[in-house]
């Protein structure tokens, strides 16, 4: 397999003594790995919670303030059932991506066709930088090996080390709590879906709360809703806050994540300046990279798992 040059930013293998493998706990048995891909950080957890909450009280006050009491049926249908549609696929993304292992189980069979077996979720097994698999990998003199000593696993090209999922990610763009999960190459359409639709919910609130508003004001407030005015007013005002808010957060990493898709350099990489040793593609290529192949409604559906075609060699190594 090709060999990719010596980066600045790597831990660097060429004899299995090299960092003490010896000290390396040896990778876990497949029996003892679970089937679900979950991070247990207090934090991330407590950020995903607030997020379900924060999409259930809009639904909420735009159900039971705005739609219900209207005395247009269509209206009523027809943006109940729109934003319900977009707040459930939100909510999908939203899973999909906290859910999924964001390193590409591909990954593992372009490195050693072997650790599938072992290791089938696809995550980089934590501790297989062992002496005797080194050993076995039958380098030749003058071949590199890239590793990880935090997590003591060797590491692929492009990888960089979570300390909050304590692994290598690969394509790595940045840890975010709001999913609790790293966003890399196997989850980063997720994310970007959620963002999508976070932000087309919180638009169509806006929009909402401001039509209700002027209906208000030209009919009795009494009657505008199934609540005070007092209370009615509070809420709708919390829904505007945080329906701008989020818009704002959405749309902005919205933006970023498809501009870091089109250019195929991630947050990390932007950020350290890492030197380009992959080969460049075009635009429509990296978006099927990490939306599928070919080009579908599928795109648009977190319950879709992107078909990402044959990776390509040189990002690997061995």
């Amino acid at each position: 397999m090709m060999l990719t040059p010596v980066h600045r930013f790597r831990d660097i293998e060429r004899k299995p003594e090299y960092l003490q493998p010896e000290k390396c706990v040896p990778p876990p048995s497949r029996a003892s790995l679970g089937t679900m891909w979950f991070i247990r950080d207090g934090c991330g957890i407590a950020c995903a919670v607030v997020t379900w909450m924060l999409v259930f009280y809009a639904d909420f006050v735009v159900l039971l303030v705005m739609l219900v009491p209207s005395r247009d049926y269509v209206y009523s249908v027809i943006n109940g059932t729109l934003f319900n549609t977009l707040a459930f696929l939100a909510l999908a993304s939203h899973f999909r991506a906290m859910l999924t292992d964001p390193v590409s189980t591909a990954l593992c069979v372009l490195i050693f066709c072997f650790v599938v077996f072992f290791f089938p979720q696809g995550a980089v097994p934590k501790g297989n930088a062992t002496k005797e698999f080194i050993e076995s990998l039958q380098l030749k003199p003058g071949q590199v090996v890239y590793k990880c000593p935090k997590c003591c696993s060797i590491k692929p090209d492009r990888a960089h080390h979570c300390s909050v999922c304590k692994r290598c990610i690969r394509k790595m763009d940045h840890h975010c709590p709001w999913v609790n999960n790293c966003v890399g190459e196997n989850n980063q359409k997720y994310f970007v879906l959620f963002t999508m639709y976070i932000a087309l919910i919180s638009l169509h609130a806006l929009i909402m709360v401001g039509f209700h508003f002027l209906y208000c004001f030209e009919e009795d407030w009494t009657k505008c809703s199934s609540f005070s005015p007092p209370t009615t007013v509070i809420l709708l005002i919390l829904l505007c806050f945080e329906a701008l808010l989020f818009l704002i957060f959405t749309s902005v990493m919205f933006g970023t994540q498809v501009h870091s898709i089109c250019t195929d350099e991630t947050g990390i990489e932007q950020l350290k300046k890492e030197e380009r040793r992959w080969a460049k593609k075009t635009k429509w290529m990296n978006m099927k990279a990490v939306f599928g192949h070919p080009f579908s409604i599928a795109w648009l559906s977190p319950f879709a798992t992107p078909d990402q075609g044959k990776a390509d060699p040189y990002q690997y190594v061995v």
